[in-house]
């Protein structure tokens, strides 16, 4: 009670100043679209296919029931704060584009009667057919289907998707929005849930050297595939997905990327990311054919490729920040410390690598180290491990245990430099 009181009040606080927001944007913003000229509209010709289902206004207008109700199901004080942000988020960036890019619905409604009619009626009294794209219902759909599918389990989490699914259909069968609509508010959606995450915070630091090459490789590649969406609007995806990761490199660290210990990635990462990720896993799939698969080092600790088929190890290490956990180790002791490619990890880093790598070892007797292609990240941690586990070794000898084990181990110079530190500190 003394927890849900403080959420009930200020959900309370919250809806009061929500409500009157999201009106008086989403409305302005309306009425003035209304009074400009050559509104135009993007149509796909199979959307003239789409039927118009009456019946499911009802769904499409429970979404403001379940925006309210969701700052009551919140569990603390700062998951609601963050909700909040993201549902003005949302109208802010809806309102942004409908401003910059407006549009108008095409499709003329048929005569309703009885319920039906009398909440089309509701809703014509204050949705003139402008405001399309991104569809500000669209993004405030999966917004809630995640907030709500984190307090809910089993069944009711599977009618809960199920609803949110019929919600989402729902602004296309009431003839409310085209395609578009649906495509660019459901970007925004993830965009957003992936900027405001449920837990934790942005940890800000412009990182150098190395780094900022990387970031700057991929802002190159962001903005080509901008010019590119002259040509097809398809290209906006793999845009954002290298736009994230330059971010990565260069201010967010690897947590922008958002893969957990669990080797699971947000929902939001997982799509957002999806351009980047393919283009990783055809690049691994070309460069591991040659490779072997995983190679003894000492004491029970082998390195290794992302796995395809279950590792001899009992246990397992994954420092890929790209891929989410492989299903051949679901059955493995399993950890993850994601690491960004070709860079070095901070020290601290580092060290829970290592004493990851050690937990593991001593828990279940073998473990495997992979990255991608077991040649960067998990040689890297490999020789570090050697090097705490045996203090009489120097960084040369290392080094050479681990090109002895995997002769094709890259070793860079700012990789030997880490680990001079590295050798420093654990020595001390």
């Amino acid at each position: 009670m003394t927890v849900q009181r403080p959420i009930f009040v200020q959900g309370i606080g919250w809806l009061l100043l929500l409500a009157p927001f999201f009106f008086l944007t989403y409305g302005q913003v309306n009425q003035f679209t209304a009074g400009r000229e050559g509104i135009g509209s993007i149509v796909f010709d199979w959307e003239r296919h789409i039927p118009f289902v009456p019946f499911t206004i009802i769904p499409y207008w429970s979404l403001d029931l379940l925006y309210g109700l969701s700052l009551f199901i919140c569990t603390s004080l700062n998951e609601q704060r963050r909700l909040v942000g993201r549902l003005a988020l949302a109208s802010l960036i809806a309102c942004a584009g409908f401003l910059l890019f407006p549009l108008r619905f095409t499709f003329v409604r048929p005569e309703i009667s009885g319920l039906a009619g009398w909440l089309f009626g509701q809703l014509e009294q204050f949705d003139l057919p402008y405001n399309q794209s991104p569809s500000l219902h669209i993004i405030l759909c999966w917004l809630l289907w995640r907030h709500f599918n984190r307090h809910l389990s089993g069944g009711w989490r599977a009618l809960s998707t199920g609803w949110f699914l019929l919600i989402a259909v729902s602004v296309l069968t009431t003839w409310q929005h085209h395609a578009i609509d649906v495509l660019t508010g459901l970007a925004v959606g993830m965009l957003i849930d992936w900027l405001i995450p449920v837990q934790g915070k942005w940890r800000w630091q412009w990182a150098g050297g190395k780094h900022l090459t990387l970031a700057g490789r991929y802002f190159a590649g962001a903005l080509v595939c901008l010019a590119g969406t002259l040509v097809t609007y398809w290209l906006w995806w793999p845009a954002i997905a290298l736009l994230i990761v330059s971010l990565s490199y260069s201010v967010l660290g690897v947590g922008a990327l958002q893969k957990d210990e669990k080797g699971r990635l947000t929902c939001a990462a997982w799509w957002l990311l999806l351009p980047w990720r393919a283009g990783m896993w055809l690049s691994m799939r070309l460069y591991t054919r040659r490779l072997p698969t995983i190679s003894p080092l000492a004491d029970g600790v082998s390195l290794g490729v992302y796995p395809r088929t279950p590792p001899a190890p009992r246990a397992v290490l994954d420092l890929t920040s790209e891929f989410p956990r492989s299903r051949a180790v679901r059955e493995h002791a399993y950890q993850c410390v994601p690491l960004l490619d070709l860079v070095n990890p901070d020290p601290a880093t580092l060290r829970l690598a290592v004493n990851t790598l050690e937990a593991l070892r001593t828990a279940h007797g073998s473990v495997l180290v992979h990255c991608a292609l077991g040649l960067s990240r998990s040689a890297l941690v490999a020789a570090a491990w050697l090097l705490w586990h045996d203090p009489t070794l120097h960084v040369a000898h290392a080094v050479a245990r681990v090109r002895e084990a995997r002769p094709q181990v890259v070793f860079t110079p700012e990789h030997l430099e880490l680990l001079e530190q590295w050798k420093t500190s654990v020595t001390v």
